[in-house]
Parts: C-alpha cells; structure tokens; sequence
C-alpha cells in the first residue's frame, strides 16, 4: 500500500466513516467521475476517482449483529491524478496468447517524490475481473492522462556516445527508454559522431511534429544542444546573430540527461545528479524557464551559454583538451595540478551593469562607452586576476555541492560575477578546497563577488607566453594571440574583449528543482 509522508503527494487520512455513506470524506471537495470496488494488494477497497485525485479505503469485516456501525472503511489513502504518467490493463501472463491472458484489473504508473529531490517510478494495482467494470475505469484513466498538454508526446533525442566513460548509450537504452515507452512517448534517436554534430543536424533537420529535444551526454553536450536550439530559434525568426540585445526564446523545451562527468546543467536544474530523476521530469512535463547568456567579441556571437570561467578555469580546460586519452577524472585532475604549477594572473579590466537596470536602460548603456559617467551603474575594475568566473546558474557538482555560485537561481534575472585578484599559491588553493566544503569559498580578501546583469572582459596581456611554456605540445587548441575560456565545459577562443550580456528565461528546460518551485529558496538549500 502507498504509504503518506510529509511533503509528499500521497496521502493518508485517520478517519473512519461508514460504507453506506454517498461518498468518500475527501481533504477537497471535488467531483467524482466514478466509484467501484477493487482490490489494491489484497484487500477489498472502496475506491473513487475524483477530478484531482484517486481515493480508496479499506473495506473492513462487518461487525456483530447491534452494533452502532454496522459497516467500517480503513484509513484514506490516496494519489493525485498529476502523478500518474501511465495506465495499463493487467492480464495474467499466457505463453500461448502473449497480452491475452486473463483480465486481472488496472495499473498505474506514479511518479514518486523521494528525499533530496529524488524522484522514481512506481506501480499500484487496482484488481478487479471484470472486463466491463475495468474498461471504463481505463478509459477514463486514459482521457484524464491525455489532458497534460505539457507532456511530450513524442520526442528528438540526441545521445553523445563519447561522454564520460562512454556510459551514455547504455545509460539511455538501460534506464531512459523504457520509461519514456512506458508513458507512451514516440523517439527519434540520433547517435552524435563528432563535436559538434548536434549543432549541424539541428540546423537543418525537421522538428515539427516533436514537443521537446532530449541530450543524452555531459556538459558540453548539453551547452552544445542548447546554443543549436537558439541558434535555430534566431534564424527561424530572422534576428541578426550578431546583434542579440534581444534574442528570440527557444521554441522547444530542452531536457538534460546526466551522463557525463560533472553534469553541472543536469544538477543545477533538479538539484541532484540522477538519471531516472531527470526522465521522470520530461515524462511528467515539468518545465523550468533559465536565463541564458551570449557571449560576444569584436561584434560576433561567440555562444549561447550558462556559465564561463576565465584565468585559472580557462587555461586548465585547455590543458585538459591536449590529454583526451585519459579518464575524464584523471585529465581534470592533471590539469588542475599542471595549472597550479604554472599559475599566473590575467592583466584585465573588467566592466559590469550591476543588476536592477531595466531593459531599455541596458539597452541605451550598451551603446555607450562603460567608462562614460552618466550616473548609470557601470563599474570598472582592472587589476591583477587569477581566475573570473560569470554563472547565470548555481552551477551544482559533485565537487562544489554548494554551487559555484551559490546564491544564484535559475530564472532571477542576474549573472554572478566571481573575481579572484592575484594572490599567493597556497591561498588560491585554500580558496579553491573551500568549494567542496561547507565553508564560504569568498570570505577571503582577495575575493569579490558582484551581481550583475552585464560584464565586459578585457585582458590586456597575450597568453601565447604561456602557451609557449608547454613545450613538446600541441598548440592547436588554444590559437596564438587568443584567451581559453572555458564556457559550459567547452573550451572557447577569444583574442580580444568578451561581452556577456544576460537573457532572462530565455531557454525552458525540463526539470523542477526546490529553487524552480521556489525562487526564494538559496541553490545550496536544494541538497
């Protein structure tokens, strides 16, 4: 039997009423479409269906002759009608007539919600022999299925077989598609052969007819999928990519299946890195719009993305890409240690729009100079930096469990922007264990945290000086003359000033984590 907890959807009620009663005492009056008995792991149930939820009570033994009560039912249980993402008729195997065996009654597919935003699927049995009596009850749990319009019916699905320990494949045909089966849903599964694939295909090929696009892979994957999708939303709309104050949203929502090594988007979105998780979202249409942010140089669209990281967190990412060979912990691992060897700060100026501007105000402040003083709330910093990080989301992983950037929400609005001035090596390293405990990584005096809608980036040195320094490696990842930038996972070029301009709810993706449900409500309270 489903048993009610705290916070979760499936009830129980302690009082006791007679069976002779017209109805169930229900926690909201609603109207019932039908009422039967059924047995629900053997035990005779009086059971109705309301507009919102599922009820039944145990039918319990009649009781002696004058009794007050002649007739009693059990304790309430019940299931919201939200819940459930599948009905199917149960028959008694026949090895003979494979789904013409025996009429044994109904199941129910129910998504449940465990601790730690963890949800899973689940089945209740509603037994009754009676072919008639059943049919309508299915039918009826059918017709109320298929009023969720925002369920996906049918589904693109992209799946990275390289990501992580090239885990994806097995992850989706193992876990992922005999859930999206189950609830009914029609995919098209497109196996990517090289970086960048998503990208071409989603250029040109035919959505019509999908209701959302699904990325099987990691973190690169994913950004990849989304920057197609808006790429392709710009296009079908005839914005000029180069001149993006005011992107067009995606047309189509964007679910995240976590097989990668970090899976920061998966975690930030559901607040928990879990594979049946993040397909009960898609499969129950649970939809959360997230900022997007451009970046740009010299006047071009560089990417659509989440998150960047410049300094420190760019230059270990292109150390990482020259030893693709290695595990992907091991190459992080290398690279973090290779960078700290050789660790080094930035000459920048860094310009930003703190937060709180509207939208024609940034508008009529991107086509000023940041340093001109016309009391709007341009900033300019420039020094010394060891690492700069902008992050429209929490940026939630296995080794900052708090969030890169903590105190920033999915859909609020505003950009994080982390700088780390110049500072010994061992206390960058003192800072940088911080992230995977639960002291504060900024409460050092080199640390300054902004928030911001805007930021201008300007470094003022020629990285190829360190790039000359790996001697005997190949240079080609990171050009002469240009800054690695690690965006989303992705290692990005740029030889000159990057401009992040953020783009409030520009992208929906599937998922619903305690800070979706609740804006007010700090990613590291999501746990």
């Amino acid at each position: 039997m489903l048993r009610g907890k705290r916070g979760g959807r499936v009830g129980a009620l302690e009082e006791e009423t007679p069976l002779g009663s017209p109805q169930l005492p229900e926690a909201v009056s609603e109207r019932v479409l039908l009422r039967g008995i059924f047995e629900i792991q053997r035990e005779s149930c009086d059971v109705v269906l309301g507009e919102r939820a599922l009820r039944w009570r145990r039918i319990q033994p009649e009781l002696p002759a004058g009794s007050s009560k002649c007739h009693l039912l059990g304790r309430e249980e019940s299931i919201e009608l939200e819940d459930i993402f599948s009905v199917r008729l149960k028959r008694r195997c026949s090895v003979k007539q494979p789904g013409k065996g025996t009429l044994l009654g109904i199941t129910l597919f129910i998504c449940l919600k465990e601790q730690q935003n963890k949800l899973k699927d689940s089945t209740l049995d509603l037994i009754n022999l009676s072919e008639d009596h059943c049919d309508k009850w299915f039918r009826e749990f059918k017709k109320i299925l298929e009023g969720f319009p925002s369920r996906p019916k049918a589904l693109k699905i992209f799946l990275n077989p390289q990501s992580h320990r090239q885990e994806s494949v097995q992850v989706y045909f193992e876990k992922v598609e005999p859930l999206l089966t189950l609830a009914g849903i029609k995919t098209d599964v497109t196996i990517t052969e090289y970086e960048g694939h998503a990208l071409s295909l989603l250029d040109e090929c035919e959505l019509q007819g999908f209701d959302g696009v699904v990325c099987v892979g990691g973190d690169g994957s994913a950004s990849e999928v989304a920057h197609a999708l808006l790429l392709r939303a710009q296009k079908s709309a005839g914005v000029e990519m180069d001149c993006l104050l005011t992107p067009v949203a995606s047309q189509l929502p964007l679910g995240l299946i976590p097989a990668g090594s970090t899976n920061v988007l998966a975690h930030s979105l559901c607040g928990i890195t879990h594979v049946v998780t993040a397909t009960m979202h898609i499969i129950m249409g649970h939809i959360q719009s997230v900022d997007v942010c451009t970046f740009s140089s010299a006047g071009k669209l560089l990417r659509f993305g989440f998150s960047a990281i410049f300094g420190f967190g760019g230059r270990t990412l292109a150390l990482a890409e020259k030893y693709r060979w290695m595990s992907p912990s091991q190459r992080r691992d290398f690279a973090v240690l290779k960078a700290l060897a050789k660790l080094q700060p930035e000459d920048c100026k860094i310009s930003f729009l703190t937060a709180g501007c509207s939208q024609d105000e940034q508008e009529r402040k991107a086509k000023q100079s940041p340093e001109s003083d016309h009391g709007g709330q341009w900033q300019t910093i420039q020094g010394q930096f060891l690492n700069i990080s902008i992050m429209a989301i929490p940026c939630l992983c296995s080794v900052a469990p708090r969030g890169l950037a903590p105190d920033t929400r999915l859909n609020n609005g505003s950009m994080a922007l982390i700088v780390v001035r110049n500072t010994t090596r061992k206390e960058f390293v003192k800072h940088l264990k911080r992230y995977s405990s639960i002291k504060n990584q900024f409460n050092f005096p080199f640390v300054e945290t902004y928030t911001v809608e805007e930021v201008k980036i300007h470094p003022k040195n020629n990285s190829s000086e360190y790039n000359q320094q790996e001697e005997g490696q190949n240079h080609a990842t990171v050009p002469e003359n240009g800054f690695p930038w690690n965006v989303d996972g992705d290692l990005i070029k740029a030889a000159s000033e990057v401009h992040i301009r953020l783009h409030p709810r520009l992208i929906r993706l599937y998922g619903e984590s305690l800070e979706g449900m609740n804006d007010s409500k700090v990613a590291c309270n999501c746990i």
